[in-house]
């Protein structure tokens, strides 16, 4: 497809997608929102050992060839890392309302079914919740707008990123990450940009 924006396609560990994303220069495109999504398919279970590169290549043949995409969702998380699939820098393609203004990122797992705050689901949620704080203060966004794929009233998930996953609690756990990290300074520009 002619119009595909690539990918970077790298994994991350918490602290190296922070680096990252410091290192990012954000001139062509700045997200004003984060969608949150979940894979569905794959769940936990049927990849037992998170994403790999191949799977990675995978997702680029569907969201190009098969889906006719000009992109992807931004971040795919799994128990183990974080990989950058459509660069962070451009719009990416994951929530019909959304995306022009936001960021998607996808978690790998089915949490209609799927435990979110224990096991690997739980692991899933911590690499999430460092990723959304990372971006959230990187932008100067606040926390509390984040969006769930489900409330875009365009799309047809109407359940996700699943009933295990509980909005609020995320919002609270990125905020208290933004305070370990940075203490008052982030919601003090958040207040500043709405």
């Amino acid at each position: 497809m002619a119009n595909w924006k690539g990918i970077v396609g790298l994994s991350f560990s918490q602290e190296a997608f922070d680096k990252y994303c410091h290192s990012l220069h954000w001139t062509q495109w700045r997200p004003s929102a984060i969608v949150l999504h979940n894979t569905s398919t794959p769940t936990l279970i049927q990849r037992p050992n998170g994403f790999t590169a191949k799977h990675i290549e995978n997702l680029v043949h569907y969201y190009r060839d098969d889906q006719g995409w000009s992109a992807g969702p931004h971040l795919f998380i799994d128990d183990k890392q974080i990989w950058v699939f459509c660069p962070l820098t451009l719009s990416g393609v994951h929530s019909p309302s959304y995306n022009k203004m936001a960021l998607g990122v996808e978690m790998l797992g089915e949490y209609s079914t799927e435990l979110f705050d224990s096991d690997r689901g739980l692991s899933v949620q911590k690499n999430t919740v460092a990723a959304l704080a990372t971006l959230y203060a990187v932008l100067g966004l606040n926390p509390e707008n984040l969006i769930l794929h489900k409330e875009d009233p365009m799309t047809s998930h109407k359940d996700c990123p699943g009933k295990n996953v509980d909005k609020t609690a995320i919002i609270e756990k990125v905020k208290q990450l933004l305070l370990e990290r940075h203490g008052g300074e982030h919601f003090e520009e958040a207040d500043e940009h709405p």
